[in-house]
């Protein structure tokens, strides 16, 4: 299954504000891929372009560039509930 992403905001030290279709927002660290895939340092060096993110087509993740992408289900599944939206 699927958990679809509606919308999605960057946040301050790479941290991203990921809502999904069914009205549940999520909270992702991006900090952690910079140790396991090399594609994404370079948001150390080029922050402005971590602020380009948006919801590929058919909320099936999001995307930044044809080489920089993070699939629906990694958000969902390593993404922590947001306390903000929930109170």
């Amino acid at each position: 299954m699927f958990n679809r992403v509606k919308e999605v905001k960057p946040l301050a030290d790479l941290m991203l504000l990921v809502t999904f279709a069914n009205g549940v927002s999520k909270r992702y660290d991006v900090k952690a891929l910079l140790k396991k895939f090399e594609p994404f340092r370079i948001f150390t060096t080029t922050p402005a372009l971590f602020n380009l993110v948006k919801v590929d087509q058919g909320g099936y993740g999001i995307v930044w560039n044809d080489e920089l992408d993070i699939s629906c289900n990694e958000l969902w599944n390593n993404g922590i509930p947001d306390q903000q939206k929930a109170a």
